[in-house]
């Protein structure tokens, strides 16, 4: 039985990563009503698993409120913009979460990405960072996240935060994969952190929905000089 999440802020037995996963997957192919021309990405490097959970709390269903994910020194601060400098992806973030008809929330504006609040923020200290954005737009402009089409092994990816420095990541992986078969590992809330970010891909079928896969990329975080 799949659990609901309707109402707001899932319940506790509402933010199951199967459940999550199906509603990221239905709002990323209902926005995009034309294929944006491109062809699938190439994969590369190697999924980040979770492996042995890394010291701190595990991220799973807490009472804390959005963007209150909690460390051992309090609140993780929440993203406010992702920049990817060498393919010129520099987008804002806004938190999103899940809409009344269950379906998760998506920034109205193409050029925006949403932060999947009800998970780990960027910067936590465990568990899976997901940001989401549109491919394209209903008219087929492109979106801030089609520019994840040409990232590389190796790029540099900083998310800035709010009252708090910039959180610095390292591309070590990008994906294709079948809509159906999004990766529980996409929204864990343990194990080593990792910076998640979804987009659609092709092949796109009008009668089926949308698009038929999802692009996702993979980041790691940068440990600063002094620290460790």
């Amino acid at each position: 039985m799949r659990p609901s999440l309707r109402g707001g802020r899932p319940s506790a037995a509402a933010v199951g990563a199967a459940a999550v996963v199906a509603v990221v997957l239905a709002a990323l192919l209902v926005w995009s009503l034309r294929p944006s021309g491109a062809s699938v990405p190439s994969d590369f490097g190697a999924r980040p698993r979770a492996q042995e959970p890394t010291a701190g709390p595990s991220f799973g269903v807490h009472d804390s409120g959005p963007g209150e994910a909690e460390n051992a020194s309090g609140p993780v601060p929440e993203p406010t913009a992702l920049r990817v400098p060498r393919i010129s992806l520099d987008a804002r973030l806004q938190s999103v979460g899940v809409k009344d008809d269950g379906t998760v929330e998506i920034p109205d504006s193409a050029g925006q990405a949403g932060w999947y609040r009800y998970g780990p923020a960027p910067g936590a200290p465990a568990g899976s960072a997901v940001l989401i954005g549109h491919v394209d737009d209903r008219t087929g402009d492109l979106g801030a996240f089609a520019k994840l089409y040409g990232v590389r092994k190796g790029d540099d990816a900083t998310v800035a935060r709010e009252d708090a420095p910039p959180v610095r990541y390292k591309v070590t992986a990008r994906e294709v994969v079948d809509k159906d078969r999004l990766p529980d590992e996409v929204f864990r809330r343990h194990g080593r952190p990792v910076l998640t970010l979804v987009t659609c891909a092709p092949p796109y079928d009008r009668e089926r929905g949308g698009y038929q896969r999802n692009l996702l990329v993979y980041a790691v975080p940068v440990q600063e000089r002094g620290q460790g």
